[in-house]
């Protein structure tokens, strides 16, 4: 979820109005932290970088006290290696905070074009890339109605959803391209005015405007600061908004665009095989979205650079089956099938569409998983919805819409804010008492992003690797557990509350933060590794029910 996503805008008569809408331990579990005071002042650059891994107790920001977990219970302890399998867009397999956390193939010799293991996959050094060069890709309910695809009511509910997000999309890329256009103006007079290329907001509080024009260029600027600390930035995520619209133009809500063609196969004949290759590299700088995640779960917390990862002896599997669109059943199938044979433990899944017309496929990927002992870490989705209700279906999920789980090595993350108290449920998060597991930081997550930089970006998206992360630390330490005993773990061993929180960002719509999940809570890794070291040595049972 990128930043112009917290823009509300609006154009009234050329002027612009913007507005928003096992260890000795020190001590025990913390089930309830309803006592535990509000803070009030903003959070530093510091605590903004690192909030995800803040105790809610000490600092009172809502984190998974993992800086607490690593002081008091892990120290200098290694543990097991983990293969963590990722399953995104490309990862920058050379970036400085992630070069030296990548799972290599020992059996596989890099470049030789040969299926040296026999795994089904020639040149799979560091993971595999399922989209070959492809990058942009159609929304699943455009490409059903370009190949005719589904059942008559599904094809006009996928034609609804088209007529509703198009013109809507072509009418924001207009909108930010002419407010994009108004800053700009407002800026070079600005400059001019003051006879510099660039200003402060000390030196703009100190210009008088002699015209009504000027007066109007000030406004424009002065309100762009609520935004942002820089009018460069400010013109940075605007340009942000214009490439997201266009690309949903051009290509995501596109019913003629075919952005497969290149791979090479037919992706909705599960038997057409054999197609992408073994460099699940980004193939763009804007592909950033599987290196941040990537980041999140294991970034090398020794460099001295950049940030750190949750967890701290894994090694993270790149499989490249995310586009710049909907992912296709096929490769999301296939994937996960590639993880569970190669060896990963834990697979993060942050992606998800609202059409799945090939669903049996993954989740017979999904039981097979299970089979392995896999556990598969899936992003709640970004729509702020109630995923129980029949009318936001969110795929990949572990259920037939009949209630029952079809495995229980699923675990669906909603995403938190650093707003403790009523505002701590990101706008953006799905939810669901039912579809929703557990809900971990997501929202203005800093992580590793393509060359070597790092930048801020929330969505359940980066609610999901952080859990990831906790479930491979347990995995590392505590191997006797099964995936489905992780799962469990993770959420009975979170906090809750009985506090009310604002859901989609709606003050009207609101409920008990208890109410929303089906465990109720908000992962804790000290929690969750106090309560696996009680269940590996048989001190425990799990009497939570998370069927």
């Amino acid at each position: 979820m990128n930043s112009y996503f917290k823009w509300c805008i609006a154009l009234f008569s050329g002027s612009l109005l913007v507005g928003c809408g096992a260890t000795n331990l020190v001590s025990t579990p913390i089930a309830n932290i309803d006592t535990i005071p509000l803070k009030i002042s903003e959070l530093t650059e510091e605590e903004r970088k690192n909030w995800g891994h803040s105790d809610l107790l000490m600092d009172t920001i809502p984190g998974m006290s993992l800086d607490k977990a690593y002081k008091e219970i892990i120290g200098n302890k290694r543990g097991k290696t983990v293969i963590v399998a990722v399953v995104d867009s490309g990862i920058d397999l050379e970036h400085e905070d992630l070069d030296g956390v990548l799972w290599t193939n020992s059996g596989e010799r890099p470049g030789n074009g040969k299926d040296d293991d026999n795994n089904g996959y020639i040149d799979d050094v560091h993971g595999y890339n399922f989209l070959g060069e492809a990058y942009h890709e159609q929304l699943e309910f455009a490409r059903m109605l370009r190949l005719g695809i589904g059942d008559a009511p599904t094809r006009a509910k996928a034609q609804l959803e088209l007529d509703g997000e198009y013109p809507k999309a072509v009418q924001n890329k207009q909108q930010y391209e002419q407010i994009l256009q108004v800053v700009n103006n407002a800026d070079e007079a600005i400059k001019k005015e003051l006879g510099k290329d660039s200003y402060t907001k000390e030196d703009l509080m100190a210009i008088e405007p002699k015209t009504e024009e000027m007066q109007q260029n000030l406004a424009v600027i002065k309100q762009m600061y609520q935004y942002a600390e820089t009018i460069e930035e400010v013109k940075k995520e605007l340009g942000e908004g214009i490439t997201y619209f266009t690309e949903r133009v051009n290509y995501n809500l596109n019913k003629d665009f075919d952005g497969r063609k290149i791979v090479g196969d037919d992706p909705y004949d599960f038997a057409s095989r054999g197609y992408g290759n073994g460099n699940p590299k980004n193939r763009v700088e804007d592909e950033s979205h599987g290196t941040h995640v990537a980041g999140i779960i294991a970034a090398e917390r020794n460099n001295g650079i950049g940030t750190k990862g949750v967890a701290n002896n894994v090694k993270i599997m790149a499989i490249r089956a995310v586009p710049n669109g909907d992912e296709y059943d096929k490769d999301i199938a296939l994937a996960i099938r590639y993880a569970s044979d190669n060896g990963a433990k834990v697979i993060n899944c942050s992606f998800g569409k609202s059409f799945s017309p090939n669903a049996e496929w993954v989740h017979q990927a999904i039981q097979y998983a299970a089979s392995k002992d896999v556990l598969i870490v899936h992003a709640a989705g970004n729509d702020g919805n109630d995923l129980d209700d029949d009318n936001n279906p969110n795929y990949p999920n572990d259920h037939n819409f009949s209630g029952s789980e079809i495995a229980d090595n699923v675990i669906t993350v909603g995403a938190l804010s650093s707003s403790y108290g009523s505002e701590m449920v990101a706008t953006f998060s799905n939810y669901g008492a039912a579809n929703v597991d557990v809900f971990a930081p997501g929202d203005d997550i800093y992580s590793t992003m393509p060359n070597n930089s790092y930048d801020f970006q929330g969505g359940t998206s980066m609610a999901a690797p952080a859990v990831a992360g906790i479930a491979a630390l347990i995995r590392s330490h505590y191997p006797s557990l099964k995936a489905s005993q992780v799962k469990n773990v993770i959420m009975q061993s979170g906090l809750t509350s009985k506090a009310s929180v604002i859901l989609g960002g709606e003050t009207e719509n609101a409920k008990p933060f208890s109410q929303i999940s089906k465990s109720g809570k908000m992962v804790n890794a000290y929690n969750a590794l106090i309560l696996a070291a009680n269940l590996s040595k048989g001190k425990t049972t799990l009497d939570y029910n998370a069927e």
